[in-house]
């Protein structure tokens, strides 16, 4: 379930009153327009791409329930967009988990005096240099993948999704100040594990 139509074709004044109708044939433009952004948005999240369709036609379910109570009081695409991350990470929550790794050895450690015990290595592009980077993009998705579901999730909204801390916050249902804290720790150990790569790609 792909398409390439720009979803800034979508029309929302002439769309909204048809599909709040329960009209078929709108909700089939709907999601003829935005099932190739929306499915983009569920593969970031889940680690398969079953899972990710299973995301995107939850999500969709959803929406086609709920757009009665649809005000507009925000682009349509965003509306979907955050029903589509809400689906992905319900669907994480309900999988049978293991206990989630430490991330602490990736995280840096200080002398008694305050002091880095080992300096990190100066890099001459940042992460979003890198995310941009066609060639780099999977490896930088591989190392975002290794990160425990806590820290992976708040990367992924905050960084990738473009969510602002506060919303951020009320998808997780935690506090701003864990966001933050999370947030940082998840920069930190993603520039561990990406590290030895930037370095080789320097000496090239």
């Amino acid at each position: 379930m792909t398409s390439t139509q720009d979803t800034s074709d979508l029309d929302d004044e002439t769309l909204l009153p048809a599909l709040r109708a329960g009209d078929e044939r709108a909700f089939a433009t709907m999601v003829e327009a935005t099932a190739g952004r929306l499915l983009a948005v569920a593969r970031r999240f889940m680690r398969s791409d079953d899972e990710a369709h299973d995301v995107l036609q939850d999500a969709y379910l959803q929406a086609f329930r709920k757009i009665g109570g649809f005000e507009g009081h925000s682009k349509l695409t965003t509306w979907l967009h955050r029903i589509v991350v809400n689906a992905a990470l319900m669907k994480l929550r309900s999988k049978a988990r293991v206990r989630e790794t430490s991330i602490e050895d990736l995280l840096p450690h200080f002398r008694d005096d305050g002091h880095h015990l080992e300096l990190p290595g100066a890099w001459t592009e940042t992460g979003a240099d890198l995310a941009e980077r066609a060639e780099l993009a999977q490896t930088v998705r591989q190392a975002i993948d290794t990160l425990p579901d806590s820290y992976r999730n708040v990367i992924l909204l905050r960084d990738i999704e473009g969510l602002s801390t506060e919303e951020a916050a009320n998808v997780l249902e935690v506090s701003p100040n864990a966001v933050k804290t999370r947030l940082h720790r998840a920069r930190v150990a993603l520039r561990t594990v990406l590290d030895p790569h930037m370095r080789s790609a320097e000496k090239n």
